[in-house]
């Protein structure tokens, strides 16, 4: 059996300190009512927004493993404004296998955008992205993934270890269910220090400096019956969305 390394998760008053000194820092589950302000139940609730995602139809490893939806959000401080839909593109120096083409996936379903659980997690987040670059409008992308067994592997991260370009990313583990692996790593961009450790709680949450760490999740493998492993990725970007006009 694989030995799993449990995340080194961080206290709450310790967040932005270590986030800012380490490159990255975790939310305990445990931890993230408090810290989103909101309710077990309302977190529930979000969860149940998993069920129905589309199959992402621009994987190019042939695969049919990934379920998403993706949206656009500017979050200031306490504002949230959702953009009008708008497709994801990434350069590739990224993103290799994925990079260089705007993939227009479905929208997040409206209801589950106005959900408290949801707009504290977009809070949160630039929340922390201010302690790293200061205060200001944060360009949000928002994505629900599902990578599922039914290939007999799923590849969280099919472009192997990358970093985003954008200045913050979240990913927060929504559910695990009867699948082994899936172990998240991050690294130096620019040093040989790194961490490996598996998120198997819902709504552990990883906090990377984009600028700094390089991040990957190893693939999937069903334990019995098909299985599947949930997230949701925010990433945010100081002045502009990522695109082709922006760069």
């Amino acid at each position: 059996m694989t030995q799993q390394f449990l995340p080194p998760v961080v206290p709450l008053p310790q967040l932005d300190a270590h986030l800012t000194v380490n490159g990255f820092a975790i939310v305990d589950a445990a931890d993230a009512p408090a810290w989103l302000s909101v309710s077990t139940q309302d977190l529930v609730d979000f969860q149940a927004c998993w069920t129905d995602l589309p199959s992402d139809a621009y994987l190019k490893d042939g695969g049919n493993y990934r379920r998403r939806r993706h949206s656009c959000f500017v979050v200031n401080g306490a504002d949230v404004v959702q953009v009008p839909h708008r497709a994801h593109w990434q350069p590739v120096a990224y993103n290799a296998l994925h990079g260089g083409m705007e993939r227009l996936f479905e929208p997040m379903d409206a209801p589950a955008t106005r959900l408290p659980a949801f707009q504290a997690l977009l809070k949160a987040g630039a929340a922390a992205a201010d302690s790293l670059r200061g205060a200001q409008p944060w360009y949000v992308e928002a994505h629900q993934f599902r990578i599922d067994t039914s290939d007999g592997i799923g590849r969280p991260t099919p472009e192997g270890a990358h970093r985003d370009g954008v200045d913050l990313v979240m990913v927060a583990l929504v559910s695990r269910v009867a699948v082994k692996g899936g172990e998240s790593r991050v690294f130096e961009a620019n040093a040989p220090q790194g961490q490996r450790f598996t998120m198997t709680a819902p709504w552990t949450t990883l906090l990377l400096d984009d600028a700094r760490m390089i991040h990957e999740t190893t693939p999937i493998q069903p334990e019995d019956a098909m299985g599947w492993r949930d997230t949701l990725v925010l990433t945010f970007r100081a002045n502009a969305f990522q695109g082709v006009d922006a760069g």
